[in-house]
């Protein structure tokens, strides 16, 4: 946890791709907490801050993708779906 800003650079940082929601959300909170402390010169709070974007748009789409999923559990897309195809209204 001694890192300096400098050696928690983006150019050593995994590609948003391939990181679990858990570990994009834990990084984006450092990003924030090193951005809060006020200690990153112009360049690393730039670079800081399209890693933060990233991460957070990362983090979004994997909680929208995982709502649909819940609605699907839930019932709510398939009720209409289920009514469409119920055998007994015939041709």
């Amino acid at each position: 946890m001694s890192k300096s800003p400098r050696q928690s650079s983006a150019a050593e940082a995994k590609p948003v791709s391939e990181l679990s929601f858990e570990k994009a959300l834990a990084e984006l909170e450092r990003v924030v907490a090193q951005m809060e402390g006020g200690d990153l010169s112009l360049e690393q709070a730039l670079a800081a801050h399209k890693r933060g974007l990233e991460l957070a748009r990362f983090c979004q789409g994997r909680l929208e993708a995982a709502q649909q999923q819940v609605k699907v559990l839930e019932g709510e897309v398939l009720k209409p779906l289920a009514a469409a195809a119920d055998p007994g209204d015939g041709d």
